[in-house]
């Protein structure tokens, strides 16, 4: 299949969750039977931040994914990941803001100063900004080996939000250990990639 038609196809299941939200929230507006729960303010905080950390994932995934199957073409979707994956996070945090709290500043600034869950997911969205400015391909010219240092905020980040993800989580945590141990994984092949490549080139 021609990559045209792969990225059209991967840019469909990538918006998927959320016309399906958006889908959900209009049966809710016009008092439909929907599945947002009694919460939805919460379900919806829940779903587009589990979304968003899939995506990150996954975006983690594509470069042991390419040297594994050898599949070289999944790189060519690794930026469209990356992309897919801060727009639920600025889902996530509209939601937190908007929803949550009402536009209410002095109060979310004190809960994000108070809750270290809160705290940990902020720094991540921040961190993520930049990644997400210098996606495009004149950035990359622009910085040269500098974006490469940049984009490897992206462990940070991913550490960070799955922390958040956990600590927000108080009764079933059976999701946020499934992320967490698929972050543990791909960091651990990162890692023992580094080291294999480092021993290699000492000998």
């Amino acid at each position: 299949m021609p990559l045209l038609y792969l990225k059209a196809l991967a840019h469909f299941l990538a918006l998927l969750p959320a016309a399906w939200l958006m889908w959900q929230g209009w049966l809710l507006y016009d008092f439909q039977d929907n599945l947002l729960t009694a919460n939805p303010i919460k379900y919806i905080h829940a779903y587009t931040g589990d979304w968003a950390i899939r995506f990150i994932l996954l975006g983690l995934a594509m470069t042991p994914l390419r040297r594994i199957s050898g599949w070289n073409i999944v790189i060519k979707f690794r930026r469209m990941t990356g992309l897919y994956a801060f727009s639920y996070v600025v889902l996530h945090l509209l939601n937190f803001v908007v929803l949550d709290y009402y536009f209410d500043w002095p109060t979310i600034l004190k809960e994000i100063i108070k809750r270290p869950a809160i705290t940990f997911g902020m720094i991540g969205i921040i961190l993520l900004i930049p990644l997400a400015v210098t996606s495009t391909k004149g950035w990359v010219r622009r910085l040269g080996k500098n974006w490469i240092r940049l984009h490897k905020l992206i462990y940070l980040i991913s550490i960070l939000v799955v922390t958040h993800n956990f600590m927000m989580v108080k009764a079933d945590i059976f999701q946020p250990m499934v992320h967490m141990g698929i972050l543990i994984l791909l960091l651990g092949y990162r890692l023992a990639a580094h080291t294999s490549f480092s021993y290699n080139r000492g000998n």
